[in-house]
């Protein structure tokens, strides 16, 4: 059964590191997924892609910045994207999710955490499902490694890139033929 990402109920939202002692934040405003599941909500795989161009961290410089060859090059890579390989459940409402990111370029392996909730329907008739999901992955092993030496140590930018995704998704409607 097909589920589709309902945009204006789902975020995607990642933290890096500025100067070693605060986290920037950020997301993505453009995004679409699709998700293959059980009636239940049991999730088999996800399909998803990103508009590497809505980047968003509430200061336009950095976000210029973020978009240009020194990072995402949205010119030459417009889009993220993730194709699951593999869903194991880990308990109650949990699966550890394995899939390929392709992110500037780049395609490597990626792991992450889901935790869904149950199906349900709702006041429109549609059936719903929400699922917040965490990772996180090193940014250079995606080719994005500028940054910039700091007077008493260490670097502008972290390495390390921490993401969260908040998402509900609806069951796709049957076609009548």
């Amino acid at each position: 059964m097909q589920w589709n990402v309902d945009p204006t109920h789902t975020s995607i939202e990642f933290g890096v590191k500025h100067l070693g002692i605060a986290t920037v934040k950020g997301r993505f405003k453009k995004f679409s997924a699709t998700v293959e599941a059980s009636e239940s909500g049991q999730v088999r795989s996800i399909e998803a892609t990103i508009d590497a161009a809505s980047i968003d961290t509430g200061v336009d410089q950095r976000d210029d910045h973020l978009r240009s060859a020194d990072f995402f090059d949205v010119a030459r890579n417009p889009e993220i994207r993730f194709v699951s390989t593999g869903v194991r459940p880990n308990g109650a409402g949990e699966a550890v999710i394995t899939g390929n990111l392709t992110l500037h370029g780049i395609t490597r392996p990626v792991t992450f955490t889901l935790e869904q909730g149950t199906a349900l329907k709702d006041p429109w008739g549609n059936q719903r499902i929400a699922a917040s999901a965490s990772g996180k992955l090193n940014r250079k092993d995606w080719g994005l490694t500028w940054n910039q030496a700091l007077e008493l140590g260490g670097v502008m930018v972290g390495e390390e890139v921490k993401f969260t995704m908040d998402v509900q998704v609806v069951a796709a409607q049957a076609v009548a033929a």
